[in-house]
């Protein structure tokens, strides 16, 4: 349950931020290319965030369940792209969703020590 918790906070904050650079690629001169590396950067963050949330909802485990969300993530945009465009991962995706997968467990880690331990040893 707590991987859901996740991936809404990690769909939720890709729509949001779809959504302010869609408005400003629109009503701005600003081009897709100069805003690349801030919405890779917002990406990372994005799922930093769902592997936190995942961890802090679970209280143990945090490198397993964030790095569950990070590939549930990956596995969603996986089938959308396969099923839905007919293409596979190429190089450049297969690393950077890599890189979300262990973003994902930081977060999750994090999440797990920030939250506290509900158990006592």
């Amino acid at each position: 349950m707590s991987i859901l918790y996740g991936l809404i906070f990690i769909f939720a904050f890709a729509i949001v931020c779809s959504l302010i650079f869609s408005l400003i690629l629109r009503f701005t001169s600003v081009q897709e290319s100069s805003l690349q590396y801030v919405i890779t950067a917002l990406s990372f963050l994005g799922l930093f965030g769902g592997g936190f949330l995942s961890g802090g909802k679970r209280k143990e485990r945090g490198w397993l369940i964030g790095g569950l969300t990070g590939l549930v993530y990956s596995l969603i945009v996986f089938f959308f792209q396969f099923l839905g465009y007919d293409r596979l991962f190429t190089a450049e995706q297969f690393i950077y969703y890599t890189c979300y997968i262990l973003i994902a467990m930081m977060g999750g880690i994090l999440g797990v020590n920030i939250s506290g331990n509900s158990r006592t040893a």
